[in-house]
C-alpha cells in the first residue's frame, strides 16, 4: 500500500497548494482543509490514501457522543491499517470541535490511516495525538455532529453503519 500510495503523491505540492479532503458520508458531505504547515506528513498520508481510494466504502467505527467520531479502518473494527505507520507530528494546534486528529496505539508513532474528528473540545488530547486539519465551514461540522449522534452498542460501534462512500482530494 505504501508505493500506491507514495504514487498517488507524485501530483501534490504542499509547498504552493492548500487542500482539503472531502468525506461523502451516508449522513452528509464533511469538507475538511488540512494543515501542512504542521503535520505535512499527516497530510500527505491521507491524501495519498483517499486518492487510492482507500478510505471508500469504509465505516465510522466507533462513535462517543460528546469526544469524536473515528474512521479509517479497513476491518471496521478499529484494528487495522495500511500496513505501515507514520511518525507522530505533534503540534500545538488544540483538539476542538471540528478537528481532524490521527488515531494511534499507545505508541506515538503508530499512526496508520485511522482518523477521528472531535465533537466537542478535548484538551486532554493536546500534544498527545497528531492535529491535521478541521471542519472547513459550519455544514460540515453539522455533518460530524450528526453522526456524532447515531446510536451505538456498548463498543461505541453505530447500530446502523455510518458509511464513507467516497472520498475526494481538492486543490484550493
Amino acid at each position: 500500500m505504501r508505493d500506491k500510495v507514495d504514487q498517488a503523491l507524485e501530483d501534490i505540492d504542499l509547498d504552493n497548494n492548500q487542500y482539503q479532503v472531502h468525506l461523502d458520508t451516508s449522513h452528509g458531505l464533511i469538507r475538511l482543509t488540512l494543515f501542512p504547515d504542521t503535520a505535512p506528513g499527516h497530510c500527505q498520508n491521507i491524501i495519498g490514501l483517499a486518492k487510492t481510494g482507500y478510505y471508500d466504502g469504509l465505516i465510522f467505527h466507533r462513535i462517543i457522543s460528546g469526544f469524536m467520531i473515528q474512521g479509517g479502518c479497513p476491518d471496521g473494527r478499529g484494528s487495522g491499517g495500511p500496513g505501515y505507520t507514520i511518525n507522530a507530528e505533534f503540534n500545538e494546534r488544540p483538539h476542538n470541535p471540528g478537528t481532524l486528529s490521527m488515531a494511534r496505539t499507545s505508541d506515538p508513532n503508530s499512526a496508520g490511516s485511522q482518523f477521528f474528528i472531535c465533537l466537542e473540545r478535548q484538551a486532554s488530547l493536546d500534544n498527545q495525538y497528531t492535529v491535521f486539519g478541521e471542519t472547513a465551514d459550519a455544514e460540515s461540522l453539522e455533518v460530524v455532529q450528526k453522526i456524532g449522534a447515531v446510536k451505538t452498542d456498548g463498543s461505541d460501534k453505530p447500530l446502523d453503519d455510518v458509511t464513507i462512500k467516497s472520498v475526494t482530494v481538492v486543490a484550493m
